[in-house]
């Protein structure tokens, strides 16, 4: 039987870049708006052994795709504590809204669903705990999205404190390029010693996104969205993506700005949420861990 998993979006609200480790990663601190808006995942579970992914993505090789190596990764994770039979499979669709490449979270989510689904699915029954860590090797941004809560994220976003945001409306627009998150952590004039500072004072005092300027400058169109943005609200760069945002205070309004996008742009309006449609299946065994 197919099943249908959402796979939520996300906002960065600020990226505070303040150093670099010796690994070469670099400590942050960012706050995570999840959105009522995102891609559908199709999970239909099997005995085939394989894992199937239906409708590739462009460019990419099937076992390479995230979601694919999320898959196998819980798989091959949970037959080594013998929570799973020799031949388990399942086939995947992803049924696409996020842009790919915008830093809304699209892989990352995509990622985090898939572990949610088939550690349900497979009734493998492993903690939110664990899954996170899984998450964690394919990525720092997927334990936000599998603990399902808007969260301030610091170390390399892996260290969460869940937060209560209030629900406003933001529009997001994707020029339609790709920004390469590896070039824009490498550029040697990315600021890297943005201060420290605690989250409260974060939230009363002024906030940045450090890779905002790197991106403008290897990406012209993302200069001209920004500044026609700027007309209209004050814009805001998501993570090292290309996507730009703006809060609003009521629905209507972001309607009418999207309205106004050129052409050549895509975009959407969306709700922030504090609790992620995954909520009602992660989230029991994390409200015990924190209370």
């Amino acid at each position: 039987m197919i099943t249908k998993w959402p796979s939520p979006g996300k906002l960065n609200l600020f990226l505070h870049i303040i150093g670099r480790r010796s690994d070469g990663y670099h400590n942050l601190q960012t706050l995570f708006q999840l959105l009522d808006y995102g891609d559908t995942l199709l999970v239909e579970n099997d005995r085939s052994g394989e894992i199937i992914l239906l409708k590739s993505l462009s460019g990419v090789v099937d076992e390479k795709n995230i979601i694919v190596r999320a898959a196998k990764l819980l798989r091959d994770q949970a037959k080594l504590c013998s929570k799973l039979p020799d031949r388990v499979g399942a086939t995947l669709k992803i049924e696409k809204r996020l842009p790919i490449g915008g830093g809304v979270g699209g892989g990352s989510s995509n990622a985090a669903t898939v572990l949610v689904a088939l550690n349900y699915l497979w009734d493998i029954n492993f903690s939110v705990e664990q899954l996170a860590a899984l998450g964690l090797k394919l990525g720092a941004d997927v334990p936000v999205f599998i603990y399902g809560l808007s969260s301030f994220a610091e170390g390399i976003g892996e260290l969460l404190t869940p937060i209560v945001l209030p629900n406003k409306w933001y529009i997001v627009i994707y020029p339609n390029v790709s920004i390469n998150t590896f070039q824009i952590f490498n550029d040697p004039f990315l600021t890297r010693s943005t201060p420290y500072r605690q989250l409260r004072d974060l939230l009363l005092g002024e906030s940045h996104n450090d890779c905002e300027s790197i991106a403008r400058h290897y990406c012209n169109e993302l200069e001209q969205l920004i500044n026609w943005v700027g007309l209209h609200a004050h814009p805001h760069l998501t993570g090292t993506g290309s996507c730009v945002f703006a809060e609003f205070p009521t629905k209507v309004l972001a309607l009418q700005t999207l309205s106004l996008v050129p052409k050549r742009w895509a975009g959407f309006v969306a709700r922030g949420i504090n609790l992620s449609p995954l909520y009602n299946i992660t989230m029991p065994r994390f409200e015990k861990k924190v209370k």
